[in-house]
Order: structure tokens, then sequence, then C-alpha cells
């Protein structure tokens, strides 16, 4: 009897193809609602520092004077807190995951419009 029912399923299999995907061949899509990595459209940003203290881990860091927006990554947990408070909405959420790191990356964004006079 064991047999018999082995047999099927290895037919079964053979007719299916693979109930898996083939992931480093083919890379999963994200879901329309991935929380991923923040981004800062720094030329929108008034240095409000609401994100700030918003931010559950402090990963946040702004020095007005030089108009200076930082994040470390490694302690940014993408909860979202800072895009949501946001009130010139220039803080969003990319669709895409951070890549996995063992260094701790901290982006600096600086604002443009800053003269060096």
């Amino acid at each position: 009897m064991s047999i018999l029912s082995m047999t099927k399923t290895l037919f079964k299999s053979i007719v299916h193809g693979p109930y898996t995907q083939l992931y480093p061949i083919k890379p999963r899509e994200n879901f329309e609602r991935t929380r991923g990595s923040i981004e800062n459209d720094i030329e929108a940003c008034i240095f409000c520092g609401l994100c700030v203290r918003r931010c559950p881990t402090s990963a946040l860091k702004i020095e007005k004077a030089e108009k200076l927006w930082s994040i470390e990554r490694m302690q940014c947990i993408q909860c979202g807190y800072c895009v949501e408070v946001c009130p010139k909405k220039c803080l969003h959420m990319r669709n895409e995951y951070t890549t996995p790191d063992t260094i701790k990356v901290k982006d600096e964004y600086v604002d443009a419009r800053v003269s060096d006079n």
C-alpha cells in the first residue's frame, strides 16, 4: 500500500513542477506596504526635529545650524513613526529592504541650499 501511495505522490510532483520559488534566480517581490529603508527629500526638509523626537530608537539626528540630517541604519527598526509625523512629508519609506551588513552605516543628508560663506 505504501508503494502505491508514494508512486501517486511522485507522479503528481513530476506533472505539477516545483512548489517552491527559485530564490536566488528569481527574487520574491515585496508587498505594496512593505516597510523598507527611510529616505529623506532634503530640499523639502525644514529641520523641525519632530522625526527625531518621535523615533523610539534615537536613530535620527538633526543639526539645524549645519542643515544636516542623519540616520544610523543599524539602529532604525523601520517602524515608520518619523514618516507619519513629518509636517512637510519629506520622509518616505522605500519599498525595499535594507541589505544586511555587519558594519554600522550612518547616512548623512546635507541641504545643498546652505552656502559656505
